[in-house]
């Protein structure tokens, strides 16, 4: 009698256990998000020109950043969110300068429109390393790093791509190159004689580089083909700003911040460039700094 109540004191927790393990898996798939299927398009282009779908490695290549960037919800949720008020600011720098509207997709790719830091030590949304950023006119130092400064890392970008463009007649190329370096990808066409970047074989990164943009631009076009259900509000909205010039040093931007009628934080949030707690200007220097009239 007691081994028959030990074996029915085992089988009900044995059915007990599998019930509350079949309970668990299924509250685990109704927890898992689902999986989006990325639309594949007939064609597309970067800044006008087409990619080879036809080539089978150019359209698994294509196909994978689709996938991979179509199925990181929060992360490409956050892009989409972001872009509403980068894209403001980028869209007429490209334009006056004549690069290509779709290289805004460029600095989403580089750092998802946050100004990050590389392990190498590039910065900002453009991912300038330091010496290339005072290259191409940014002032960087310990208390200005205008790498984080939107609207002028954007010309310095566009100067390096027109240069890029006329050095290899392609702004595949072009936009190649801000990965993998003129000199880098020069070598590469040098040495195995093609001119098309679907044509080069390249290193790792360099070789996704492009269709990683054209992923984005894809999605981003088209969010609700790609399952991206993201309404107008909920997109980051711009925020108005009024303009100050100063001219004179500032020993404690704390201080000046609440003087213009805001704090601290917010006043590094709107300047990022501003990189200490004080600023000092130098004669005949003028710095913009913006100062928000909303949303603080």
């Amino acid at each position: 009698m007691e081994w028959v109540k030990r074996t029915g004191v085992v089988a009900s927790m044995v059915l007990v256990s599998t019930v509350l393990v079949h309970t668990a898996t299924n509250r685990q798939a109704e927890k898992q998000p689902e999986k989006k299927v990325a639309y594949f398009p007939a064609e597309i282009d970067f800044a006008g020109e087409k990619a080879p779908l036809q080539i089978s490695d150019v359209r698994e290549r294509l196909d994978r950043e689709l996938l991979v960037n179509a199925n990181l919800d929060a992360t490409t949720q956050l892009i989409i969110k972001r872009a509403n008020r980068a894209f403001p600011v980028i869209e007429p720098i490209l334009k006056r300068y004549g690069v290509p509207d779709d290289f805004k997709y460029l600095a989403v790719i580089e750092s998802g429109l946050v100004n990050v830091v590389s392990p190498a030590g590039a910065r900002g949304i453009w991912q300038f390393m330091p010496e290339t950023g005072k290259q191409y006119g940014l002032e960087v130092n310990d208390l200005v790093d205008e790498r984080y400064h939107l609207a002028k890392s954007t010309e310095a970008a566009c100067k390096y791509l027109i240069e890029s463009k006329a050095k290899f007649g392609s702004w595949t190329l072009a936009a190649a190159s801000y990965n993998g370096g003129v000199g880098g990808v020069n070598k590469q066409i040098t040495f195995q004689g093609v001119t098309n970047y679907y044509d080069l074989l390249l290193t790792e990164e360099t070789a996704r580089y492009v269709f990683r943009i054209l992923a984005l631009k894809e999605i981003m076009q088209s969010p609700a083909t790609y399952k991206f259900n993201i309404q107008p509000a909920d997109l980051y909205q711009v925020i108005p700003v009024k303009t100050v010039n100063v001219t004179a040093s500032v020993p404690d931007l704390a201080v000046f911040a609440k003087e213009q009628g805001i704090n601290y934080k917010i006043l590094k949030i709107h300047n990022p460039w501003l990189r200490d707690r004080k600023l000092d200007v130098a004669a005949g220097k003028t710095y913009v700094m913006e100062i928000p009239l909303s949303g603080y």
